[in-house]
């Protein structure tokens, strides 16, 4: 199943098992936005950044990420749900 334009990783442990391919499924599933939350969120968007952008920036693969460090999960879904404009679209959430 296909991953849709806003996601919110939510990181229940430290472990990030297969984190460069679930990003890579972000990158061809054409995903605009991704949210995390939970345990080491900055770190994990720092990684999910370090993993769009690859041996060099790329306009072609972009993806907009925000931490929500030390927020809730409804908070991090309803940030989400805001976007506007070309982040529109229905948020999901994915449990890592």
């Amino acid at each position: 199943m296909p991953y849709g334009p806003k996601v919110v990783l939510h990181c229940r442990s430290r472990a990030r098992p297969h984190l460069d391919e679930l990003v890579a499924a972000f990158l061809r599933d054409g995903v605009k936005f991704v949210g995390v939350v939970g345990v080491n969120a900055s770190y994990v968007e720092d990684l999910v950044d370090e993993l769009v952008v690859g041996d060099g920036f790329d306009p072609n693969r972009f993806i907009l990420t925000s931490s929500h460090e030390g927020e809730s999960l409804e908070e991090a879904l309803e940030f989400a749900r805001n976007l506007s404009d070309d982040y529109e679209g229905e948020v999901q959430l994915v449990e890592v």
